[in-house]
């Protein structure tokens, strides 16, 4: 079920996603509640499951993992006959995350490996499963950052403006 979310708790997750260790009276600052209120409005948003954990964001190639690939597999089996990968997803901690999609591609994988050799490895082994396709990642443009909240489907389009396809006369 959808939560109802207004401005303030969509402040809320913005921040706690940028910080999940953010003292509660700097939020409640930041978002303009008392500590008291940013404290409710946390445990509220916890018990619906809209947030669902805090974590820490690692620098993979300070801890040994220096390639990150991402890998697109094309599973020919049926529905039944995935919980093979998914016991290699539970057994491969490298495999950092793991989309179910759609079109030719079944599997889109983010995996870190600590050396080319490893990241061949691995593929490898999805390679049981069906084809791959592997794209090496080169920097992170733009990392995860979780929802920021509703946007305007037509940012283009100002507040008094006309509709598009209208026409208007002056004169």
């Amino acid at each position: 079920m959808t939560e109802s979310l207004d401005a303030t708790d969509w402040s809320i997750l913005v921040e706690v996603q940028r910080d999940g260790r953010i003292p509660l009276t700097e939020l409640g600052r930041r978002v303009n509640l008392s500590a008291s209120a940013t404290t409710e409005r946390i445990r509220r948003l916890e018990a619906a499951g809209v947030i669902t954990g805090y974590h820490a964001h690692v620098d993979l190639a300070k801890v040994g993992f220096a390639v990150l690939a991402v890998v697109r597999l094309k599973y020919p089996g049926s529905r039944h006959q995935h919980r093979p990968l998914h016991r290699l997803l539970d057994e491969r901690p490298e495999i950092l995350e793991c989309l179910r999609t759609t079109g030719d591609d079944c599997y889109v994988l983010k995996m870190a490996a600590t050396s080319m050799a490893h990241l061949e490895q691995l593929v490898d082994e999805l390679a049981r499963f069906g084809s791959t396709t592997t794209n090496l990642v080169y920097s992170q443009t733009l990392p995860y950052r979780g929802p920021q909240g509703p946007r305007d489907p037509c940012p283009t389009r100002g507040p008094a403006g006309p509709d598009p396809g209208t026409s208007q006369q002056t004169g």
